[in-house]
């Protein structure tokens, strides 16, 4: 059950499609746009391709045209069963709820595919970041301190927050 290939997920204002090679381009673009990039860091398009050959994940399709990612570390040990999601959305596009539909969409699928647990882990100084997922239903779990370098070269604190799949409001 766990490793099978991600389909295509429907939302009502986006679509979640398997990421493919040729979306390479378009993804570095949106990493590279300064807020994105001030949370991502720099990932140059060697990078987001090693990405995406290394781990299934999905593009974010709004109005036919890829605005984000949405990468996700499936553990299929089966006393484990949960989920790890990191995502990305163009600027031009944040605060309008996309980030949440696209996380609500995933969560849905993979609790149907047996899993009970997931997380995300944002910059704890990411207070957009942490409002969105916390609408999705995810808690603080706690800090995890110098958790990861800044693109300046600091080490800044992740704030890990996780949700249940039985506390997850379909």
């Amino acid at each position: 059950m766990h490793g099978e290939a991600l389909p295509s997920l429907e939302g009502e204002r986006l679509l979640l499609r398997p990421a493919q090679a040729e979306d390479a381009d378009v993804l570095a673009d949106i990493l590279a746009e300064p807020e994105v990039a001030r949370w991502w860091g720099h990932n140059d398009l060697d990078s987001v391709r090693e990405e995406l050959r290394a781990q299934p994940s999905f593009v974010i399709v709004i109005d036919d045209a890829v605005a984000g990612w949405l990468q996700v570390h499936e553990e299929s040990e089966p006393d484990y069963p949960s989920v790890a999601f990191d995502i990305a959305l163009t600027t031009a596009l944040h605060g309008r709820g996309h980030g949440h539909e696209a996380l609500r969409l995933a969560i849905g699928h993979f609790i149907k595919r047996g899993h009970h647990r997931f997380s995300i882990d944002p910059a704890a100084d990411n207070e957009r970041a942490i409002r969105s997922y916390t609408r999705v239903g995810f808690k603080p779990v706690g800090v995890m301190r110098a958790y990861e370098r800044a693109p300046d070269g600091a080490w800044r604190d992740g704030l890990l927050m996780d949700l249940l799949a039985a506390e997850f409001d379909s």
